[in-house]
């Protein structure tokens, strides 16, 4: 089956919200075998829409929509659908009941107009809305499915899983499970992770490999299917096996894990605590340390030194050391971390200091990075990175390079 996802709102198309609806649907449906062939996006035009309904006719067998379902006049989509089809649109008293008590508990008046968003495409499936107001529908047509869903992703998204997957894989009488299993790579290129596993994605029939390049690192998504669920994970397990094999010493965890979410959990499972000293940096690696739960129990603090004064007087960095080799060098990334270490009384400390941009400092070109590294009773290490990219792109790979050398420091601890 072929699909097409049609998001609805002037809002997208003038930059002021991300599409990130189109992006959950498409790796939704890539795990139920369903092919995603287009996206479109059209504004609040009821014309407009009708052609992009014509054209996605005559080339997808599901046509999905996003958005447009809400109580004000600008929400045109059901109504244009429903002329569109020629059905009429009939109030769901189940969706009616649900807006009159939120606003009954809420203690607010409901206003006539929300009671459109109690409005469904009669001989539409309905789906209920348990994160908001206007219901979704499932509509049959001939061959084609419309499939109608709320816009903000925390009423579409549950939604799809709780009501549309299932309604959906039995419609299409599928017996297959189908697996999916994501494999996270970093330091490594696209292009290079491909051109080490390419005879794989060359041979690739059950399961298929999908390689995609996110914010600075690079996924595999192995997919299999089989009627057996047991079957299908020996099947990806088998062929995570082979792509291991070859780039094992990139990977670092699965499916939506996150670099910084593999670091502290390790750091915690090890009863081990961190200092951080940043100066290009300044405060990120923190900043995300901190927004993972239980990071209180692993961060003991940390220093802002982006002024040479702070790293001379508050971390102890010798001014013989700055003096003959700079702010932005090994030896001082080396003194940070070992002194911001010893100043929070940690166990881990790691530094960070460089050239974000884009002037050079201390004839450093932009992107010249040294990131240090001390654990306890383990030999300091520092590593240099000559990054690409603006200002923000730099100091976003600094910390995701500063996460994954400590995540591999540490696990060489085990071995």
């Amino acid at each position: 089956m072929h699909a097409e996802i049609i998001a609805v709102g002037s809002e997208l198309l003038l930059g002021q919200i991300v599409n990130t609806n189109a992006r959950f649907l498409s790796r939704t449906l890539a795990d139920m075998g369903i092919n995603v062939y287009y996206h479109t996006v059209v504004g609040d035009n009821a014309s407009r829409l009708k052609a992009a309904i014509e054209v996605a006719e005559g080339r997808a067998d599901m046509i999905i929509f996003t958005g447009g379902l809400g109580p004000t006049k600008d929400d045109l989509t059901k109504e244009t659908i429903a002329t569109h089809l020629g059905r009429p649109l009939i109030t769901d008293e189940q969706a009616m009941h649900s807006i009159e008590a939120y606003y009954s508990r809420v203690g607010r008046t409901m206003s006539a107009n929300n009671r459109k968003q109690a409005l469904v495409i009669e001989g539409s499936e309905v789906m209920p809305n348990d994160h908001g107001m206007a219901p979704g529908m499932i509509v049959s047509k001939q061959n084609q499915l419309y499939l109608l869903f709320p816009g903000p992703p925390k009423e579409m998204e549950p939604m799809f899983l709780t009501y549309a997957r299932p309604s959906i894989m039995n419609k299409l009488q599928v017996k297959e499970k189908i697996i999916s299993r994501v494999l996270r790579f970093f330091g490594i290129g696209e292009s290079q992770l491909e051109t080490e596993i390419e005879d794989l994605l060359d041979a690739q029939s059950n399961p298929t490999i999908a390689p995609l390049a996110g914010d600075g690192e690079v996924t595999l998504r192995i997919t299999a299917k089989h009627q057996s669920e047991t079957a299908a994970l020996e099947l990806i397990s088998d062929t995570e096996k082979l792509i291991l094999s070859r780039v094992g010493e990139y990977f670092y965890g699965y499916d939506e894990t996150s670099l910084m979410s593999e670091l502290s959990e390790i750091v915690k499972e090890k009863k081990l605590t961190i200092a951080a000293a940043e100066s290009l940096t300044g405060g990120m690696f923190q900043k995300e340390l901190t927004s993972i739960p239980g990071a209180g129990s692993l961060l003991m603090g940390g220093v802002v030194c982006y002024n040479p004064e702070v790293k001379k007087n508050v971390l102890k960095v010798k001014p013989e050391t700055i003096a003959k080799y700079g702010v932005v060098s090994a030896e001082c990334a080396s003194e940070l971390a070992e002194n911001v270490a010893t100043l929070m009384r940690s166990d881990i400390g790691i530094s960070f200091t460089g050239v974000a941009g884009p002037e050079e400092l201390e004839d450093k070109p932009a992107g010249t990075v040294f990131i240090g590294i001390k654990i306890k009773n383990q030999p300091t290490i520092v590593e240099e990175l000559k990054l690409g990219g603006n200002r923000t792109i730099i100091r976003i790979r600094t910390v995701q390079h500063g996460c994954y050398r400590l995540l591999k420091e540490i696990l060489n601890l085990e071995e």
